[in-house]
């Protein structure tokens, strides 16, 4: 940090120019999401973790993980996302005090007609955009910083999911 506590000429090119381009990707993508399956991306995101659970299933609490979303908030969107019938709660048959948020057969059927699209929105607009090298860069620098916001001062992190690695 500079003396004066302000971010430099280039610090705030690069911070101004990722808060530019997270925008513009996510409500492009946003926007394709709801004119091309139906789906808000909240939706999505649910289901892209539903459907990678095993059996389909999971605790509410992993959700809000997942999505770093507040218990009320996700209480709500999973109401909101059980009355069209893309998921169902269940009673979690190892401890009855939980419930399981279990994928539907219409939810999968989403997720599945939803995916392909986003996919190749998401190389379109974002992998294609770099080089191999600029992507695996990039990777690299979205890493260090997710690490660095886990561990910060503040107290341990625990919103989204932690990188596969290469």
């Amino acid at each position: 940090m500079s003396d004066s506590g302000w971010l430099s000429d280039e610090q705030q090119h690069a911070w101004r120019s990722f808060v530019s381009m997270h925008t513009a990707l996510l409500t492009r993508l946003n926007a394709h999401l709801q004119d091309e399956g139906g789906l808000s991306s909240p939706d999505y995101q649910i289901l892209v973790a539903l459907s990678e659970a095993p059996r389909g299933r999971a605790r509410a609490t992993a959700l809000g993980r997942e999505t770093g979303w507040e218990k009320s908030r996700l209480s709500h969107h999973l109401s909101r996302m059980e009355r069209r019938g893309l998921l169902r709660r269940e009673a979690c048959a190892e401890d009855s005090r939980y419930a399981d948020v279990v994928l539907t057969d219409t939810g999968r059927a989403a997720i599945e007609a939803a995916a392909p699209r986003h996919v190749a929105h998401v190389r379109e607009w974002f992998v294609d955009a770099m080089t191999p090298e600029q992507l695996a860069a990039f990777g690299d620098l979205c890493d260090a910083v997710a690490a660095k916001v886990r561990t910060s001062a503040d107290g341990p992190c625990r919103i989204g999911f932690e990188p596969t690695g290469s």
